[in-house]
């Protein structure tokens, strides 16, 4: 015969209710989050795939001051393509450097990773900055953007 939930460990049962609303706001999430394509403000890989949500996520940044970690991203992605020492220079001197003018947040180990890898460039040579800077927004500025007024105004507009 079952015994019901009583006969659980109370912790067991917190820790049921806690997953159960995990669970909840995870479904709230997904519904709010729906465009009109049927594709979702869900992970970054999405947003980043479509000229809409590039540009709604482009403009939240901009809006907290942190818009050079898309243009890193972004000019990575070309370089990629179509690598070049002229663009590696530029990627360099615009986000890498101390000095930049648009600095992206890289830890000491990576920036002389860099370093010491621009004589002898290669299509792969910002794979490892490119992937901490992807992280980064992802696990910082990803989630702020869908709480934010930004996301809701496109997911309306869509």
């Amino acid at each position: 015969m079952c015994k019901g939930l009583s006969s659980l460990p109370s912790s067991c049962l917190e820790k049921a209710k806690e997953m159960r609303v995990k669970l909840s706001h995870l479904a709230d999430a997904h519904h709010k989050h729906k465009v009109h394509d049927g594709k979702v403000f869900q992970d970054m890989e999405t947003l980043l795939s479509t000229k809409s949500g590039l540009q709604v996520f482009r403009g939240f940044l901009r809006s907290e001051f942190s818009e050079e970690n898309l243009e890193f991203w972004l000019a990575c992605e070309e370089y990629r393509v179509s690598p070049s020492k002229t663009k590696a220079s530029s990627i360099y001197g615009q986000f890498i450097n101390p000095d930049a003018p648009q600095e992206v947040n890289l830890d000491a180990e990576t920036r002389e990773s860099l370093l010491a890898v621009m004589d002898s460039l290669c299509a792969d040579t910002f794979d490892k900055a490119q992937q901490r800077i992807y992280s980064l927004m992802a696990k910082d500025s990803f989630p702020r953007f869908l709480r934010s007024a930004h996301c809701m105004e496109a997911i309306k507009s869509f």
